[in-house]
């Protein structure tokens, strides 16, 4: 499991990536994100071209950089992303085919280009999204659970839009997020290394609660142990499988009532 945290620290992004983390991701999505998350109590991050170039010299890990949703500055964003070294692109809040094909062209083979499938347009038309030649694919839970209208985060995990569009894809796909094994909240990070092992995740991100649940600690011994939980959820047997999705499907279920089956 591939593991890419958010920061803009350099030296708590080189120490994760020595650690085992696969890469860091500097945020320069800002327009419109305020309106849209008005009153969600989510994190807006502030990062700029300086942030990426100085986590781009603290360490040899991948470097992405999630750019603002695709419109006429996205050419301009990706040059810029690319010049100070990103690795990988990372389009939120697509809609469209034709929103990915003008990154594409942004991107002109420079670079990867993952995409955030976090709408339900996306959602829909996911298999025409993943047809496009893509780094990666990552399930926002957030946005699509605003862009739904719900109180559910993690339902798509349990209504069957994690297992469609996993089973649409290729191309490496991510999903959730994680922290310590034995931490996590509403959901435990270990049902939910279970259900990415059950998806058959190759990365995820390390949640935005990481950073706090590593205070006091050492980034050396708590991502070999996330990584280490992973690789043990691989070794279940296919009664404990279904144990843990049952868990899990009673922990979202408090906010599952009113979804849809």
């Amino acid at each position: 499991m591939d593991l890419l945290v958010f920061t803009v620290d350099p030296g708590f992004a080189s120490s994760c990536v020595e650690a085992g983390a696969a890469g860091v991701i500097v945020d320069w999505e800002r327009r419109g994100k305020a309106r849209r998350q008005a009153g969600e109590g989510t994190q807006i991050n502030q990062d700029t071209p300086h942030d990426l170039a100085r986590v781009r010299a603290a360490t040899d890990g991948r470097v992405l950089c999630r750019i603002n949703g695709a419109g006429p500055w996205t050419a301009a964003e990706v040059d810029l992303a690319v010049s100070l070294g990103a690795d990988e692109v990372l389009l939120p809040m697509v809609r469209t085919p034709e929103q990915v094909d003008l990154a594409l062209d942004a991107v002109a083979g420079r670079c990867g280009l993952g995409i955030l499938v976090e709408t339900q347009d996306a959602v829909e038309r996911v298999d025409e999204l993943v047809a496009r030649p893509l780094s990666r694919v990552y399930l926002g839970l957030n946005d699509l659970r605003i862009d739904r209208g719900s109180d559910a985060l993690f339902a798509p995990l349990v209504d069957g839009t994690a297992d469609a569009v996993r089973e649409a894809c290729a191309l490496p796909f991510g999903v959730a997020g994680l922290t310590r094994p034995d931490a996590g909240w509403p959901v435990p990070s270990r049902l939910l290394s279970a259900e990415l092992v059950r998806l058959g995740a190759s990365f995820t991100f390390l949640r935005r609660s990481f950073t706090a649940d590593v205070t006091g600690r050492s980034v050396h011994d708590e991502v070999p142990r996330i990584l280490a939980a992973c690789a043990g959820q691989r070794l279940r047997t296919r009664d404990q499988v279904v144990a843990d999705r049952l868990e899990l499907l009673d922990a979202v279920a408090p906010v599952r009532v009113a979804q849809p089956a």
